[in-house]
């Protein structure tokens, strides 16, 4: 029977968890991957998330924020099996307090379509999902309609509908992300 994995990594969420929940650690996407393939035939570990916002006319500080991910997408990108799939991010106007307000767009369509097409291809058997958000409920369906096992890592903050959706639920905890801190 095939085992291979797929993990699809919903990274602002993981940045989220890690900055709530732990402290904001840096850890090893690389050990990560290996930890939650826990000895399967890993496909790839799929990396989801955006670019920082920069204006037309960008500050020093978008700049440096921008190049700061860049650095760090292409670090994971060159990762063994690694692959990251940039959204963007719009600005959706500004707050009652006169603040912008950013949105992140495409990044869950993209995840979802991900899943739903490996799965529907028989080119995996099993999927790992690190995400909290339930617009990946129907992907989440579709891949088990196709016999995929989808094994969900949360944190803290997770949809119950998500949550039941998934065949099995792992919440990260304090020993597993101390296992993935950077040296």
């Amino acid at each position: 029977m095939n085992r291979r994995l797929a993990i699809f990594i919903d990274g602002a969420y993981l940045q989220r968890v890690l900055a709530d929940e732990f402290g904001q650690p840096r850890i090893n996407h690389h050990t990560l991957a290996a930890a939650i393939a826990d000895g399967a035939d890993l496909l790839r570990t799929y990396y989801y998330d955006s670019l920082p916002y920069r204006d037309s006319s960008p500050t020093a500080e978008q700049n440096e924020r921008y190049s700061s991910a860049m650095r760090f997408f292409n670090a994971l990108d060159r990762l063994p099996r690694f692959e990251v799939r940039l959204g963007v991010v719009e600005r959706r106007g500004s707050d009652a307090g006169g603040r912008p307000v950013f949105t992140q767009k495409r990044v869950d369509t993209m995840l979802s379509v991900d899943l739903a097409q490996l799965s529907a291809r028989g080119h995996i058997s099993q999927a790992a999902l690190l995400a909290g958000d339930s617009d990946f409920i129907p992907a989440v369906a579709a891949a088990k309609s196709e016999g995929v096992l989808v094994r969900l890592y949360h944190g803290r903050n997770c949809h119950n509908d998500l949550l039941r959706n998934a065949d099995e639920r792992i919440r990260l905890n304090q020993d597993m992300i101390d296992s993935l801190l950077m040296a």
